[in-house]
């Protein structure tokens, strides 16, 4: 039996579907991450707070952060191959401007999921897999911005 222009133009538009889902998961990825920043910041400040330490600097960066304002960001880059997610740490006016270093890399056909070996390119060995909804959604429920999750397996 050989393949027609319909089995054809059907092929590509599951592979379109699926890298345009990769990216939403991508981008859902990075708010789990920036949020599980926030969260453990505020948990540092109120520990900061219970030992009596700086209570109007603990108590405003709370508010902040509980706001939404928060020094880090995770970002996406798109390469050939990969989305390499990106933290963005604001180091604020007085320093030299943003630090910026990799979190993880996701191929952007397959969903799959690595550590980062360099800027540059990932490590081997695939993490997790995106489209597989147990592993996404775990990994959006556990995923730290320290990046821990990357090794626990």
């Amino acid at each position: 039996m050989t393949a027609t222009f319909a089995d054809y133009a059907a092929q590509q538009d599951a592979r379109n579907t699926i890298q345009l889902n990769v990216t939403k998961w991508t981008l859902m990825l990075c708010d789990a991450l920036r949020q599980n920043y926030i969260d453990y910041s505020i948990k540092s400040h109120k520990r900061c707070l219970e030992r009596g330490e700086s209570i109007d600097y603990n108590n405003s960066r709370i508010t902040d952060l509980k706001n939404g304002e928060c020094d880090y960001e995770f970002i996406i880059e798109s390469g050939r191959k990969y989305h390499k997610i990106i933290m963005v740490i604001d180091n604020g006016p007085n320093r030299m401007g943003p630090s910026r270093s990799v979190h993880a890399f996701v191929d952007k056909k397959t969903g799959e999921v690595y550590k980062s070996s360099s800027w540059k390119s990932p490590a081997k060995g695939v993490r997790y897999d995106l489209r597989i909804i147990e592993q996404r959604e775990w990994l959006l429920q556990n995923a730290d911005w320290a990046s821990s999750y990357l090794y626990a397996r």
